[in-house]
């Protein structure tokens, strides 16, 4: 199996591939096979090929007009990364309601596309930017709808490894897409 963005031993590591127990029809595309524990494994070929969607999708937008979103503790710091990397802004943590919806609110934004790391815990962005009409891109495991998401990248969305692998080659392929490639550590993206 062929990956283009990086090797399939560095997803494998990061236990990108890694889904649920659970799955939800939309996913159906994205999954390789079913262990026979019931936890299903998705095609990380897939994951590599919707990185690279996503990535010159995102880079076509002002790096201000992009917003990244994560409630999930180990998405955090991968998003505030790939946030500061390419000029975006992010919202980690609790997500108030009406920040994309309400122009009184105290924190109100207007961007032009999302990014969330799990449509479930990011239901209140994904929601906000479907009322709006923003386009969504969303990291989605197994288990997620992909319903109000135009954008999906399978994978394993609760793993600290592989969500930091996953915003690490969203933030090179976004820099490389607009033709300002950096050699980015990987490390960074682990941090805490």
């Amino acid at each position: 199996m062929e990956t283009k963005l990086t090797s399939l031993d560095n997803y494998l590591a990061a236990g990108v591939h890694i889904g649920t127990q659970q799955k939800n029809a939309d996913m159906m595309p994205y999954i390789y096979r079913v262990r026979p524990d019931g936890l299903y494994v998705l095609d990380v070929k897939k994951t590599d090929e919707r990185i690279a969607v996503a990535a010159k999708f995102l880079a076509r937008f002002q790096p201000d007009k992009i917003l990244v979103v994560s409630r999930r503790q180990y998405g955090q710091a991968p998003a505030e990364k790939l946030a500061k990397l390419i000029g975006a802004k992010a919202i980690v943590g609790r997500f108030i309601p009406g920040i994309l919806t309400n122009p009184n609110q105290p924190g109100f934004i207007e961007p032009e596309v999302v990014v969330v790391t799990d449509p479930r815990g990011d239901e209140q962005a994904l929601n906000e930017a479907g009322e709006i009409g923003i386009p969504v891109v969303a990291l989605c495991d197994t288990d997620n709808s992909a319903s109000g998401v135009d954008i999906v990248i399978p994978t394993n969305n609760k793993g600290r490894k592989a969500l930091a692998l996953i915003y690490w080659l969203l933030a090179r392929e976004i820099l490389k897409a607009r033709g300002e490639e950096r050699e980015i550590p990987f490390e960074e993206f682990e941090e805490d």
